[in-house]
């Protein structure tokens, strides 16, 4: 082969790559955006921190890694406790951290964001509710109704509870039946748990009468979802609240003796909270990682291949905020991705919610 024809091959090579590199973008994102692209494949990677279990995320990046393919995801799942001190800890200390985090802890996330987030418009942020964006740092990636489990063949389809004064009246009415078969997460050991309750709080005037009625024949309680949904589906428990519904959708599919109730007093919304990284070192990376999430690709891949519902109503398919709505109506409760969040971060504030909590669940 000749110079000439050397240098012509490549000339086509790179033509070539940065054609299909540039119909790889999104439909009106900056006419600049190629530059982050650019940068991005040149950095490689990007490193994220999630309590999204790796197995839900699969398929997300899977279809990132192949848009684009000279980006490698590094993904590090863990519970929003450890993420949480991990992160911060990480911080501190200037050793190598997640350049993107992504919690379903919603107020820990966004306590994380107030203090390490850096500043991001996405190109995707007018297809979100403006309640799930906050300050250009923080936004909420998802729509996940919070729902009760029980077991199907031990609960009959006549006393399935509806609302949440429903489920306390079952419970009050046959405490022998339900002795220590109750469950739902531990406040004290579980971020989202400790979230959910203070938002059931906040949506309910009588929640901790509720919560004591519920509590009367003795709750158990744990610190992650995938155990009480084993526990429910064997008999060991007979119903649960406060259970993300994204990941009791996934396991009734395959699970005959899981059952489902959407709440129609009111129906808590959960949208996992994330963010880059100000210490980001690999800003570019994650940029596109932020914004494939939020895509209608990405939410559609969420919605229809992960089970976890998408926080834009564009999705084919009824695993979306129009499809939700069109299931739930008003009774659907968004937590929003604000400053309100943190109120209960303070120390004492925290104790003295747990400590209320505990009475009322007779813990």
């Amino acid at each position: 082969m000749s110079n000439t024809t050397f240098r012509i091959s490549l000339l086509t090579a790179t033509v070539l790559f940065s054609v299909s590199a540039l119909s790889a973008l999104p439909q009106g994102y900056p006419s600049d955006y190629q530059k982050v692209v650019d940068a991005a494949t040149k950095e490689g990677k990007v490193v994220i921190y999630s309590t999204t279990d790796t197995k839900a995320a699969g398929p997300l990046i899977k279809g990132f890694e192949a848009t684009y393919p000279g980006i490698k995801v590094e993904y590090n799942d863990m519970n929003s406790t450890e993420l949480y001190n991990r992160f911060i800890s990480e911080q501190a200390s200037g050793s190598g951290s997640g350049d993107v985090v992504w919690s379903s802890s919603m107020d820990t996330g966004l306590k994380l964001a107030t203090d390490y987030a850096m500043e991001y418009k996405s190109p995707e942020q007018s297809q979100l509710p403006k309640w799930a964006v906050w300050s250009d740092k923080a936004y909420g990636t998802t729509y996940e109704p919070v729902v009760f489990i029980y077991n199907k063949r031990m609960i009959p389809a006549n006393e399935v509870p509806d609302s949440h004064a429903a489920l306390a009246k079952l419970i009050a009415s046959q405490t022998d039946k339900f002795k220590s078969k109750v469950t739902t997460y531990d406040i004290e050991k579980s971020g989202l748990g400790f979230m959910l309750s203070v938002q059931d709080s906040k949506a309910d005037p009588n929640y901790f009468k509720t919560l004591a009625d519920v509590a009367k024949g003795g709750l158990a309680v744990q610190s992650s979802t995938g155990t009480m949904m084993e526990r429910v589906s064997s008999g060991e428990n007979l119903i649960g609240f406060n259970i993300l519904g994204s990941y009791a959708e996934a396991r009734a599919k395959t699970d005959p003796s899981l059952g489902i109730s959407y709440p129609k007093d009111y129906t808590l919304v959960l949208s996992r909270v994330s963010f880059i990284s100000q210490q980001a070192q690999n800003s570019n990376a994650a940029k596109l990682w932020f914004d494939y999430v939020l895509s209608e690709k990405g939410q559609s891949i969420l919605a229809n291949q992960a089970d976890i519902p998408s926080i834009r109503n564009d999705i084919e398919g009824k695993n979306d905020i129009d499809g939700m709505t069109k299931m739930l109506g008003n009774a659907l409760k968004p937590i929003p991705v604000d400053e309100s969040l943190l109120e209960y971060l303070q120390p004492k504030k925290r104790l003295d919610y747990i400590k209320q909590w505990r009475e009322a669940a007779g813990k």
